[in-house]
């Protein structure tokens, strides 16, 4: 079609209807650009600023907690410290045969007499093992009360559970007390490694 021909078929067009293909021609244009442009740049605006607002949080909390790092070094200090007071309260694997003789050092020095003194098998706990020690003596109550005591102030941890007495005789002051002393060694320690590699070497 001729552009004369072109303009002058839209002269022939009345203006009310020109008009209204104005209108529809910029609405579709309008349609256009807010789903073709507009929506899409607008939704990765929205995910930008979500973006920023998390990020805002990050640091928001990375920076509180190094206001807090100091406190929290100190606090891992002291843990550190009471873990290894700990380790120091309870013996190694080498230890435990000394800590037994020392019990029935303790015994005897309380005028105790040993009539039983079996230790048992190491049972594991949530993270250290448990070593109890069937214990049996003669002796009358306040020997026996001093031995507990000594017991009970060794440098390592051991403690007197199911505790029974009944005298040897009938009216005698002299008891048969049968009791069961524990103590405990962390697992993981140097001994129980040296362990694990001789059971890997056999």
């Amino acid at each position: 079609m001729a552009e004369g021909s072109f303009f002058a078929t839209v002269e022939k067009i009345k203006m009310p209807i020109r008009i209204l293909i104005l209108v529809g021609t910029l609405g579709l244009l309008g349609g256009a650009f807010f789903f073709l442009i507009y929506q899409p740049k607008t939704d990765e605006i929205r995910m930008v600023k979500d973006e920023i607002s998390g990020l805002k949080v990050k640091v928001m909390k990375a920076r509180r907690d190094a206001k807090r790092l100091p406190e929290v070094e100190a606090r891992e200090i002291v843990v550190d410290a009471q873990f290894k007071q700990a380790l120091r309260l309870l013996p190694n694997e080498k230890e435990v045969p000394s800590l037994l003789r020392n019990i029935t050092k303790l015994g005897a020095a309380s005028n105790l007499e040993f009539r039983l003194f079996i230790p048992k098998k190491e049972s594991p706990e949530h993270f250290y093992y448990r070593l109890p020690v069937s214990i049996e003596v003669s002796g009358n109550y306040h020997d026996v009360a001093t031995f507990f005591d000594k017991v009970g102030k060794m440098e390592r941890i051991v403690n007197i559970l199911n505790v029974s007495m009944k005298p040897q005789k009938t009216r005698s002051t002299m008891l048969i007390t049968k009791c069961e002393a524990v103590t405990y060694r962390f697992k993981g320690t140097t001994d129980d490694k040296a362990k694990k590699k001789r059971k890997k070497k056999k």
